[in-house]
């Protein structure tokens, strides 16, 4: 593999010769899937249909929590079409996405923990026919007392929802502490304490998910589904089906949106599967816009309390940050999501000191898990909504404050995350100049305001979910004699467009187009094992992959056409579908040829490449993984805001954003990347919330979305995107592929807080709560009005019964990454499963 740490090779991010002479990299070019999905030929899960194929529907609980006291199938069966009905006690082994929260049943056995949880399926000839054989199932249920939300999960200890967890309904709870925090607080010149709140929304892709599973001639089991996590799905059902692995094939179909929504293993993809095994044809099912609800796996909602400490000059002394979470009925990424939601506030701005307490409960509503961004915008938007309020205290501009305490470059943080390339300073200074923020800020009409934010985001996950240390990502490349070149991954194309920056990236090598170039992905018989479209991992980690396997496939044409040639192999290039002496020229072969040449010489050329992850820092504490990366991505951004103070209305009037990517592999994509994460915020900060309301208990004990469907779930539309500018802060880092870094979730994260800090210029009022809906805005102000704090938001942080810090000596205190005064904890069984450590 070229050596990514030579700043000489221009894959390894090089700006200067080398890096002048790229021909596909770094271009603006149509996607390689774009002619299929404008044309209408890309096939989707949704579109497989295959002979004698059977359609599957779930039954799901109309109850928010509650025991199955028993099933009575036989009506349904009876129901012409009908071939099968499944129940818990046909799937009963458990699963999950993290080793630590293995509590998922495709069908509840025993035990169901939201509305919508699934606990029978109907395979019939059509799928009316199985919509109505759902209303022909008997089901008894015994009625659990309902726990909606995190404070009444604390007060209320039995019933337990799970019943493994810390203690009561309870999931996880975390605590951290680097350096001394209250001796960081005495320090300070001014302490500030802030609560904010931050609702949960869910991902509204515009595909839903969908499945298709056959069991093939030879008795094996082959999967289509819209999923972000092959590898993940392959693993769960060869466990659940007790199944060998190599006997499962599952193929990641294009995705219609995924936003982390189709990162876990769900059991419609089980259920499926179960039954084509069972009736040996094809089961095929697509779920309802109100069954996407059920799986949600969204953001989760948090109620933060923070605390900083702060010089008169704006330098921070200490921060602690405290966090309950709302997890809902299942762990799905919980576990992960707890550290997550802190372990990314030391990598923007230089925090010496920092504590950090989280508890994740259990609650009646559907899992909560990653949604782009994964744990990190809900902090985020605490941060620099504080932040700001810190500015306009000390009297200091927002922008010049992040400018004195921003990160720098190789950075180890108090938490012991090793940061690479650092563009924070240039995004600042790009951003405010091409906002006109200081011809704005505080100067604008009433009504009318600019918010300022920033944000740090990794560039992949630095370990697996289970921790091994084989590859987190292969690449395999055939160059055949017509000169064609194939290249077999596991990652998945979820729109994205890692398919078209693999392509790119094979094609700069080997001095071909992308169009010379067949990609299969996402399929587990294929191509090699890749963990998943999840944590910005994709283009950095398949992409040296990429490399590794194209410049092995490389050096076998440059020896072949020397060899042809009679020079040196040192003056052989490959550009423009030749392979050519430099020195002269005219002295070429096709790259066709070449290929020819190289066969003879060698026999079939087929190559490998592969990824992991650097070593990272000795952080030896319990979840010192999470946050690790090869390298991190930053963003600004500046929103501009009218406020009708008549009807709370808040439109956004233009955004200027500003990244720090790296390199733009393909600047048509990066940007759309980009922009799609401003749209996804956009919603977050003014409109979604995954909110729910308890029905009237004369009518039922159920606990229900208040926004069932999107016809109530509000997105922004294309009438609602203000005009957006964006630009990037290229610098190449050595660690990625031709230096670049992330831009599919970094963007988000500033945009929330921008919005609210932007809010606060226009009408003087403090939203601390998200969405920031009309609503909120005139309660502010009627309390400006009255004299009193002019602000909305949390006012009550319940009591939660923490851990006990885990105390770690940041580094330059001679921390070595282990904890001193570790707090006891009682023994686990099976410990493996505690090396949960990233998603």
């Amino acid at each position: 593999m070229s050596d990514k740490s030579n700043p000489s090779n221009p894959a390894a991010g090089d700006s200067g010769s080398g890096a002048d002479q790229l021909r596909v990299i770094g271009v603006s070019r149509r996607r390689i899937d774009a002619r299929g999905k404008v044309t209408g030929q890309t096939i989707f899960a949704d579109d497989i249909f295959l002979p004698r194929m059977a359609h599957c529907k779930l039954l799901r609980s109309p109850h928010p929590h509650a025991r199955i006291r028993k099933i009575d199938a036989s009506r349904a069966l009876e129901h012409p079409g009908v071939y099968l009905v499944l129940t818990g006690k046909d799937l009963p082994i458990e699963y999950g996405i993290l080793p630590v929260s293995q509590d998922e049943t495709a069908l509840c056995v025993d035990h169901v923990r939201h509305v919508g949880d699934p606990v029978a399926a109907v395979i019939a000839r059509e799928e009316l026919t199985a919509f109505e054989a759902l209303d022909l199932i008997d089901v008894d249920y015994e009625i659990l007392q309902t726990i909606s939300d995190p404070e009444e999960s604390l007060a209320t200890p039995e019933p337990r929802i799970h019943d493994y967890g810390e203690e009561g309904n309870i999931h996880k709870r975390v605590s951290f502490e680097f350096g001394d925090a209250d001796k960081g607080f005495a320090e300070a010149d001014e302490v500030f304490e802030d609560m904010f709140f931050f609702q949960g929304n869910t991902h509204l892709p515009i595909e839903q998910h969908a499945a298709v599973a056959i069991k093939d001639r030879e008795g094996k089991l082959t999967l289509w589904t819209s999923t972000q996590t092959p590898h993940y799905l392959h693993r769960a059902l060869s466990k659940v089906l007790e199944m060998p692995a190599g006997h499962i094939r599952v193929i990641a179909t294009p995705c219609g949106g995924g936003f982390g929504g189709k990162s876990d293993p769900f059991n419609h993809e089980i259920v499926v599967s179960k039954a084509a095994l069972l009736l040996g044809r094809p089961v095929k099912i697509c779920l309802t816009r109100e069954e996407v609800f059920y799986c949600h796996r969204g953001r989760h909602p948090i109620l933060m309390k923070f605390k900083t400490g702060v010089k008169k000059d704006g330098t921070i002394t200490a921060m602690q940050l405290q966090s309950l979470i709302d997890g809902g009925g299942y762990g799905s990424y919980g576990v992960a999501s707890t550290f997550y939601a802190g372990a990314l506030q030391t990598t923007t701005y230089h925090i010496p000191r920092y504590r950090y307490q989280a508890c994740r409960v259990f609650t009646n509503k559907p899992p909560c898990g990653p949604k782009r961004g994964h744990g990190t915008p809900q902090p985020r938007f605490g941060q620099e909504v504080q932040i700001d309020k810190i500015a306009e205290k000390l009297k200091i501009d927002p922008a010049e404050l992040r400018l004195r305490i921003a990160v720098k470059p190789n950075e180890l943080t108090a938490n012991f995350l090793q940061l690479g390339t650092v563009g924070l300073d240039q995004c600042i200074r790009r951003v405010v100049e091409i906002s006109g923020w200081k011809e704005k800020f505080r100067k604008l009409p009433e009504g009318r305001g600019v918010g300022l934010a920033c944000s740090c985001y990794l560039t992949g996950a630095g370990l697996s979910i289970y921790w091994n240390s084989m590859p987190h990502s292969g690449i395999q490349l055939k160059l055949d004699r017509g000169g064609g070149v194939t290249l077999f991954t596991g990652t998945t194309e979820i729109g994205q467009g890692s398919d078209d920056v693999l392509a790119a990236i094979v094609a700069e090598v080997l001095g071909i187009g992308t169009n010379d170039i067949r990609v299969y992905s996402g399929d587990t018989d294929l191509g090699p094992v890749d963990l998943g479209s999840y944590s910005s991992r994709v283009t950095l980690m398949a992409g040296n992959a990429a490399i590794q396997a194209a410049e092995r496939a490389k050096a076998m044409l440059v020896e072949a056409v020397a060899e042809k040639l009679q020079v040196p192999k040192e003056r052989i290039r490959l550009a423009d579908n030749c392979v050519f002496d430099s020195a002269a020229p005219e002295k070429r072969v096709a790259f066709q040829e070449a290929v020819c040449l190289a066969e003879s010489r060698f026999g079939t050329i087929g190559t490998v490449g592969s990824y992991t992850p650097p070593k990272f820092p000795a952080a030896q504490y319990k979840g010192g993984g999470v946050g690790t990366s090869p390298t991190y991505t930053y963003s600004a951004a500046v929103v501009e805001v009218e406020v009708n103070p008549t009807t709370g209305w808040v439109s956004v009037v233009k955004i200027w954003n500003t990244h720090d990517l790296g390199r733009a592999l393909n600047p048509v994509i990066a940007r759309g990347q980009v922009e799609g994460s401003i749209y996804m915020g956009l919603g977050e900060a003014l409109m979604e919330e995954q909110e729910f309301r308890r029905l009237p208990e004369k009518f039922s004990h159920a606990l229900v979305h208040k926004f069932p469907s999107i016809l109530e779930y509000k997105s922004p539309t294309s009438l609602d995107m203000p005009d957006v500018v964006t630009e990037f802060i290229e610098g190449p880092d050595a660690r990625g592929p031709f230096g670049a870094k992330e831009c599919g979730q970094g963007p988000l994260l500033p945009i929330i807080p921008a919005v609210a800090n932007a809010v606060y210029d226009a009408v003087g009022v403090r939203i601390d709560e998200v969405p920031i809906t009309p609503e909120k805005i005139l309660k502010a102000l009627a309390e400006k009005k009255a004299g009193r704090t002019p602000r909305y938001g949390p006012t009550h942080f319940p009591k939660v019964p923490w851990a006990e810090a885990l105390r770690v000596p940041p580094p330059w205190e001679g921390g070595d990454g282990h904890a001193t005064n570790e707090a006891p904890r009682r023994p686990k069984p099976r410990i493996e499963k505690e090396r949960v450590l990233s998603s």
